[in-house]
């Protein structure tokens, strides 16, 4: 029973309101004991002229409080409930529960969960099986049929992808677990939007089981995508769209941003009333737009509000020469017409102001071109070409068309891909055709190898290349007799391509067709060294593996593990679960594989046929509340105040009588205070596990660690030289270690320590790949081991006569990674963490501390205290720190230094404390390096 926002557990108590006219009439026949008061005789008599009153009903007031205090038990007995929610899996032997958990669902996944959630209570309470299918998921997921619990488990470890929903595929998996279960209950959970798919998957399900479907989706589609971004000459072009029933106008703001987050420009883009798609203008120079990264709608917390750019993106400057001068009346016998009119709409061209290519290849050259397309250019001044080549070499791309002039000049190996014939092949003579030749099928190995052949094309004269060994492999498109059309070459870290037909339309009616378009834009994306058209060379399609992901809230994320190699065949990439959304590829070039493309629409899903009962749900949480246990208190709180009016009336709370009335008041308060905790005193359990008081103990101060080797002498000289040291940081330093702890390394947890002392003992047993693999794992993760072989009286570490410690010192490294290694350099961190020190001493002098080399320090300018703040996973030594360290009880030295020093003790007590700050620490004072800049860009 309900009504209003309130429902009621026990309605059937509600009829004890009936009851209140007679408790109403039964507590105004009775009223309150009168006041009674001891013999005053003064008050007697002056009363005796009063007429005597006998009160013969309860107050008025007295009994409105007493029927609310009824009314409020009989409420609270009914067990009230504010804003209940509907019981929705009460019907039906099952519950078939699909969830979308596609991208549109990140912002509000809480509240699907709080939803279905409510769904399986329901379920659990009717102790009915239940079937769980999300859209996005894995095909060998399991999906049922569950319990209740086992299912809630699975519902809470699911997440939204950044993918669209499979919804067929998804309801043919839900059908085929329910086709022996009868009068099942359907519940979908939508994102709101259409799927190509969505009738078909319905009525894949709502057969003759499915007796009622219970129907979710959102209130509103309010989502924004972008769907294509156009790197215009003057702009890019970014478009947007949203859903339909967002008719209202709206405005959003279009971020783009670097690799690094940074934002680079922003505009706005508006969407008028009813439309559904609006452009947002970037106008920022192109050197600024070819470093964008990603395109954002601000405040769009979803994969389809990121867009992602790689070098397919960007805007190149082309340039662009011929040899020939160009009749201003017939422009369209320039040799650069066709190339300007087919690069102009993704490029941004450049041609030198001179003709005189002495002059106009080095002006080129200066304005950074990411490839250079010649007409017909023969012979090359040496200066010029010379320039021309180390452009090439360090990245540069040079494309050559042919012509007379080309025919003419001598070979050139550095700037033509292949060996040419001297002269040209044309129809008529010695070499020509009986007609002109088409365009074969382009080679695999080539940047054009999944277009489609131009069939309109045909070639009637051309330069032909000397036959070689490796002319098919250079071979980037033929005709149909084999010779070559496009050839190409790599030259360092550039590449030299040659059409071997003019660019204008006298040899070939190639540069008038479309097909001349793309593949000029094929050879800008390869001058890009991205390899995206690319296949390997053995004619199998490019994998890219995942380098950074979008996830469903637009988040920039490491690849999920169930991601796959992107697959570069010739087709556009699908979006799948297994191809999310992202860059695919590596550091040095990626691809960007984008949620939404021009074909993306934002639609609303349609309910299906009415074959079944439809019940609607909302999302949200459970608001749901108890009343019983406010009703029972306010029902206490009007007994204590019906109880402190019936003692003023008696008289309770006269002046003689102060001392009985503090005493019931406060009884009364207590009983209150006791009442407003209804809910009985549950004891707590403790979840503490074995070992938790040791780790809170290792944990609440710094402690040093040594390895127990099993030798009770050599472990109790670690020990005394720990606190020895220990000691000593105490006196000079702010920390103040606490007591050493001594740890075996196969069993003890480790990472409670940044410092693991280890004394090399020949005798001790070999460790266990077990406790070798656990020092592995806690030197990656951060903390250090300081291996002491105390062997430098006999042979320090690293000449040529090894100890039995070296060599077992050896023999642990060897199943360590190990980095390399190298002595500590003079400005290491080391020597200046907190003493300025230039040896490190134990109790044997003039042994060196080995610790990680900087893989870059070539000279002093590179060593570790300049390059990070990393700290050395291992340090070597042979001077027996702990020796120096040992103090007996009275604090004495426990053995001489050798030489006999005393102020060799002091550097080794030095030596541990800088050890100690730059385990703590890290290489903060690299940092320093860096003062006089910092101090010279604030203009100190």
């Amino acid at each position: 029973m309900s009504f209003l926002p309130i429902a009621f557990a026990q309605p059937l108590l509600l009829y004890g309101l009936i009851a209140l006219p007679v408790i109403w009439w039964l507590l105004r026949l009775t009223p309150p004991r009168p006041q009674i008061e001891v013999f005053p005789p003064l008050k007697i008599l002056a009363r005796v002229l009063k007429p005597e009153e006998t009160p013969h009903q309860s107050p008025w007031w007295l009994t409105l409080l007493r029927l609310m205090l009824a009314a409020l038990v009989i409420l609270a007995l009914a067990e009230p409930i504010f804003k209940p929610t509907e019981k929705t899996g009460d019907r039906g032997s099952a519950l078939a529960l699909i969830i979308d958990n596609s991208w549109p669902t990140a912002p509000d996944w809480p509240e699907r969960v709080a939803t279905a959630e409510r769904l399986l209570a329901d379920a659990a309470d009717n102790d009915v099986p239940v079937v769980l299918a999300f859209t996005v998921e894995a095909a060998n997921s399991e999906i049922g049929p569950f319990g209740a619990a086992t299912a809630r488990d699975r519902l809470r470890a699911a997440a939204p992808r950044p993918v669209a929903s499979d919804r067929l595929a998804s309801f043919e998996r839900v059908a085929d677990a329910i086709a022996d279960l009868d009068d099942v209950t359907a519940a979908f959970l939508s994102d709101g939007l259409a799927g190509p798919d969505d009738t078909a998957a319905f009525e894949r399900v709502l057969g003759g089981n499915v007796t009622e479907l219970i129907w979710a989706d959102p209130d509103a589609l309010d989502n924004v995508g972008i769907v294509t971004s156009r790197n215009e000459p003057e702009a890019m072009i970014v478009t947007t769209i949203r859903a339909p029933d967002d008719s209202a106008p709206r405005q959003v703001s279009v971020i783009a941003l670097d690799d690094r987050g940074r934002r680079i420009a922003e505009s706005s883009a508006t969407f008028g009333a009813g439309t559904t798609q609006a452009t947002a203008e970037l106008k920022v120079p192109f050197e600024l737009r070819n470093d964008f990264d990603t395109v954002i709608v601000e405040g769009e917390n979803t994969a389809s509000a990121v867009h992602l750019l790689d070098e397919n993106s960007r805007r190149r400057r082309v340039g662009l020469i011929s040899a020939a001068e160009a009749d201003q009346a017939q422009p369209l016998l320039s040799p650069l017409f066709y190339i300007r009119n087919a690069m102009a709409p993704f490029a941004d061209l450049v041609e030198p102001e001179t003709s005189d290519l002495a002059n106009a290849i080095p002006a080129l050259l200066e304005t950074k071109p990411a490839i250079i397309l010649m007409a017909d250019v023969g012979i090359i001044p040496a200066e010029a070409r010379k320039r021309l080549i180390d452009w090439i070499e360090n990245g540069g791309t040079l494309v050559r068309f042919a012509g007379p002039r080309l025919a003419a000049a001598e070979h050139d190996d550095d700037l033509l891909p292949v060996r040419l014939r001297l002269g040209e092949r044309a129809l008529g003579g010695t070499l020509s055709w009986t007609e002109p030749q088409p365009v074969a099928e382009f080679p695999a190995q080539g940047p054009f190898y999944d277009l489609t052949p131009p069939r309109e094309v045909s070639v009637r004269r051309q330069v032909l290349a000397e036959p070689t060994p490796d002319i098919v492999d250079r071979t980037w498109a033929s005709l149909a007799d084999g010779t070559p059309l496009v050839t190409g070459a790599s030259r360092g870290n550039g590449a030299v391509a040659l059409f071997h037909v003019p660019p204008e339309a006298t040899w070939s009616n190639l540069p008038i067709s479309g097909s001349f378009v793309e593949m000029l834009r094929r050879l800008v994306q390869l001058s890009r060294n991205q390899g995206r058209h690319e296949r390997q060379s053995d004619g199998q399609p490019t994998a890219l593996a995942p380098y950074r992901m979008i996830s469903a809230d637009g988040a920039l994320v490491p690849p999920p593990p169930d991601a796959k190699p992107l697959l570069l065949d010739g087709e556009a990439p699908v979006v799948s679960i297994d191809n999310p959304p992202g860059f695919y590829g590596s550091g040095e070039g990626v691809v960007a594989h984008n949620l939404l493309d021009e074909s993306s629409t934002f639609n609303r899903i349609i309910k299906p046929a009415d074959n079944v009962l439809v019940t609607d749900i909302r999302y949200g949480f459970d608001e749901q509340r108890d009343l019983k246990g406010l009703l029972f208190i306010l029902a206490i709180v009007l007994l204590a105040l019906d109880t402190l009016a019936v003692f003023w009336i008696s008289g309770v709370f006269a002046r003689r009588s102060l001392s009985r009335a503090a005493a019931a008041t406060t009884l009364l308060i207590a009983i209150i205070l006791a009442a407003s905790n209804p809910q009985p005193a549950v004891a707590q359990t403790s979840d503490a596990k074995p070992g938790d008081l040791e780790a809170i103990d290792a944990i609440s101060q710094t402690r040093i660690a040594y390895v127990l080797t099993g030798d009770s002498a050599v472990d109790s000289i670690s020990r005394a030289g720990i606190e020895g040291l220990n000691r000593f940081l105490i006196q000079k330093t702010a920390l103040e270690p606490g007591r050493p702890a001594g740890v075996d390394i196969a069993v003890d947890e480790l990472s409670f320590y940044p410092i693991i002392y280890w004394p090399v003992d020949p005798d001790a047993p070999m460790p266990s790949q077990t406790a070798i693999g656990r020092i592995d794992a806690y030197m990656q993760q951060g903390g250090t081991v300081l291996f002491d072989t105390r062997d430098q009286f006999a042979s320090g570490f690293g000449q040529a006569g090894a100890t039995p410690a070296t060599l077992r010192l050896r023999e642990i490294l060897a199943n360590l990674n190990v980095p390399p290694l190298e002595p500590v350099p003079p400005d290491h961190v080391l020597t200046k963490s907190f003493y300025i020190l230039r040896q490190f001493p134990g109790r044997y002098a003039d042994a060196p501390l080995w610790v990680e080399a900087s893989l870059e320090a070539e000279n002093s300018e590179n060593r570790p205290v300049r390059t990070g703040d990393g700290v050395s996973p291992i340090m070597i030594t042979a001077a027996d720190f702990a020796g120096a360290w040992a103090i007996d009880q009275s604090g004495r030295p426990m053995f001489p230094t050798v030489p006999a020093n005393p102020m060799q003790r002091v550097y080794a007590f030095r030596s541990g404390v800088n050890i100690m700050m730059y385990m703590l620490t890290g290489n903060y004072k690299s940092d320093q390096v860096h003062l006089p800049i910092l101090l010279e860009r604030l203009g100190q």
